[in-house]
């Protein structure tokens, strides 16, 4: 299966138009990265250039599509989670329009439902923003709309 051809909103609860990620490149047990080109109709765009929370909600919406592609790839339930906390949030400059966003998350523990990932944002080679996240996995399933 091609992680690139699964429609985003297979794996995350968000929908059109507070969809901030638009592929899946790489996810294994530790690294997901995905990628995410900041559109002229981005909700959170001003001026030319995604807003902090821009670019937060797209390190949160790429730790679910992370969540997403482990649960489908153990042909298990795609689950809803939540971000228990940020710590740690830098951001080093805000993406211009039509810049194309490379996230990286990188699992440091799960335990139970719980996950602690460290997120990172690039644009090529510089990164933009970093955190630490914890998410906290629900048993609320996501309805895969197409099926419905």
């Amino acid at each position: 299966m091609n992680l690139q051809d699964i429609p985003i909103i297979r794996l995350i609860p968000q929908r059109p138009p507070f969809v901030m990620v638009d592929k899946v490149i790489s996810c294994d047990k530790v690294y997901t990265e995905t990628q995410t080109t900041v559109r002229p109709d981005n909700i959170f765009l001003d001026d030319g250039e995604l807003a902090e929370a821009g670019i937060i909600e797209n390190m949160a919406q790429s730790c679910a599509a992370r969540m997403g592609c482990v649960n489908m790839l153990r042909n298990e339930p795609i689950r809803i989670g939540y971000i228990g906390d940020m710590r740690d949030c830098e951001i080093f400059r805000k993406p211009k329009c039509n810049e194309v966003l490379n996230t990286n998350i990188e699992i440091l523990e799960e335990v139970f439902n719980l996950t602690m990932a460290f997120v990172s944002t690039r644009i090529g080679d510089e990164v933009i923003a970093k955190a630490r996240i914890k998410i906290a996995l629900t048993d609320i399933e996501i309805i895969d709309h197409e099926q419905v």
